[in-house]
């Protein structure tokens, strides 16, 4: 199994990014899934996890900004990311196979959002 995210980039404070997270194999495999960042200098930290029924958690910071969502037909894990701030810059993992708010096994390789004027 492998986890390939994408669509990081450079955006503005304020502006919006849409994180996708492509599972090789079967989404269904994994119970949950969610987002993981790291800062520079800083541990790796949830971001958001979501399980297949549909429950979610957030890490306080980012509550009323991001969502994150699942598409099963097409293998896909989403985070929205709205009203981005300086320090939500970080590189940014999807992973799968742990508990709502536990990682598990499965990385992917991690998409950098810098948010910055």
């Amino acid at each position: 199994v492998q986890l390939q995210a994408s669509g990081g980039g450079l955006v503005q404070p304020g502006g919006s990014l849409r994180l996708s997270c492509v599972v090789s194999g079967s989404i269904y495999s994994f119970n949950n899934m969610g987002w993981y960042r790291q800062a520079p200098g800083k541990q790796r930290e949830l971001v958001a996890g979501i399980r297949s029924g549909g429950a979610t958690a957030y890490a306080d910071s980012v509550k009323g900004r991001f969502t994150i969502s699942r598409e099963n037909a097409k293998n896909t894990m989403y985070l929205q990311m709205n009203s981005l701030k300086p320090e939500d810059t970080a590189v940014y993992y999807c992973n799968a196979g742990g508990l709502l708010r536990t990682p598990g096994r499965y990385w992917g390789q991690g998409t950098l959002v810098t948010v910055s004027s």
